[in-house]
């Protein structure tokens, strides 16, 4: 259920808005996803170049980790400008806050031009990333959610989802392309034109989100705000003061999310180059057709949630299958075939595509409009800092401690499904014993 319309309500643009949230958080992932492939791939040996390969690959994940840890601040910041001021107002600035970051990791000097201040300035741009996506993400859903037609909130909202793939899809064939130069140019300049065109999809994204208008749930939501005899407190204290329960328990059902990416994709990459020996090029294929599988599941899961009508189970049967997929996808990987590879990775996919279409609609109802910006970004991102950051470390430590043994990274994979399932059946208990004032139009 949506609040009643107020006569001040800006008309809905479902489409639009979709099309939107769905174009900006694939350029937004794209930029943070091509940081995660060249921390992978180059950035050991060209800002840690004195270090040994272990010791390099650990530093170059430790700056990817340091760009979750500033997410929260993002969801803080945005989250605020975004309750505040409007959803697209807050949306504007992340995207063009992350495409000048990301242009400029594409201008770096790197450590033998300019020693320690590499590495330094790669940190300093890795954290501007880190606190746009923060921001980018609960606003990209509520912007085609709070647009949607009633009832259709989670199908709109799947299209901010559909960015993680199609983002990743992008960034893969950039640096695939990439790739084709010997090994010399690449490591040389060939690693910087992905950074590089980002600047040119900033300007798409821009102009395509500037043409969709305001969320007509905020508009009403501050328009009740302004008739009411008390000041509103800022987001965050009101959440933290009246929500404190729903907000840990959406951070915590969002583990699988968020942790599946950077340890079947990111972590994925250094543990089949580094500890298997399959070429560079053979992964990113693999990792080409999942996104692909996961670009075609994600909207197909969030329709079919809508057709079901219980998220929560709906969920909880995605989460199972994400439990079990890890085993037959470590076993396929390890027979170092092309077919294999791709197969166990599409497989795996099939559970984290269609949870993630549902997720996002499914915590943004446990909050009210009026703090939901800050509430889910803040959620989403401390998870994030978490789950996403670390992720990809814990499998190099265990991939290291357990070489030639596969299991201890799959049972990582499971831990990950376990804590979303426990979090995502507590909230949805939480929300049938008290409904919020707002739910979602799910």
């Amino acid at each position: 259920m949506r609040p009643s319309p107020s006569p001040e309500s800006a008309p809905r643009q479902p489409a639009r808005a979709a099309i939107a949230a769905f174009v900006g958080t694939t350029i937004e992932w794209y930029d943070f996803f091509i940081y995660g492939t060249a921390a992978a791939l180059v950035f050991g040996p060209l800002f840690f170049a004195e270090a040994t390969p272990f010791v390099a690959t650990l530093a170059a994940f430790g700056t990817f980790a340091v760009g979750f840890l500033a997410r929260p601040l993002g969801g803080v910041v945005f989250g605020h400008v975004g309750d505040r001021l409007g959803r697209k107002r807050a949306l504007v600035v992340t995207l063009v806050m992350m495409g000048l970051a990301t242009t400029g990791i594409g201008l770096l000097p790197t450590y033998a031009s300019i020693g320690i201040w590499a590495p330094v300035a790669l940190v300093c741009l890795r954290i501007l990333q880190g606190i746009a996506v923060g921001g980018e993400w609960g606003g990209a859903v509520l912007l085609a959610a709070e647009h949607a037609p009633k009832g259709r909130a989670t199908f709109f909202a799947s299209f901010a989802q559909l960015g993680s793939p199609a983002g990743q899809i992008l960034s893969l064939l950039a640096f695939r392309l990439a790739g084709l130069m010997d090994k010399d140019s690449f490591l040389a300049w060939g690693w910087r034109l992905p950074f590089l065109v980002s600047i040119v999809l900033l300007f798409v994204g821009l102009f395509i989100r500037l043409g969709v208008g305001e969320s007509p749930d905020f508009q009403d939501a501050r328009t009740a705000e302004n008739r009411a005899a008390a000041p509103a407190q800022a987001p965050i204290r009101e959440v933290l003061a009246t929500s404190l329960r729903p907000l840990a328990l959406a951070a915590g059902a969002n583990t699988f999310a968020i942790g599946s990416v950077y340890l079947f994709n990111t972590f994925m990459i250094t543990y089949t180059t580094q500890y298997l020996g399959l070429p560079r090029a053979t992964i990113l294929d693999a990792l080409l057709v999942a996104a692909c599988v996961q670009l075609v599941m994600t909207p197909v899961g969030a329709r079919i949630a809508e057709v079901i009508r219980n998220e929560r189970l709906f969920l909880q049967g995605t989460l199972i299958w994400a439990m079990l997929a890890p085993y037959p996808l470590f076993l396929l990987v390890d027979l170092g075939s092309v077919p294999a590879l791709m197969l166990g990775l599409a497989l795996n996919v099939v559970g984290s595509a269609t949870f993630y279409a549902v997720i996002a609609g499914y915590v943004a109802g446990a909050f009210p409009t009026r703090v939901r910006y800050t509430a889910i970004s803040v959620a989403y991102q401390v998870c994030g800092a978490v789950a996403g950051g670390l992720t990809p470390i814990i499998g190099t430590i265990l991939a290291e401690r357990f070489q030639g043994h596969w299991w201890p990274i799959a049972a990582f994979g499971t831990t990950l499904a376990a804590i979303s399932f426990v979090c995502v059946t507590a909230l949805g208990r939480d929300r049938a014993r008290a409904r919020p004032p707002e739910p979602a139009r799910a």
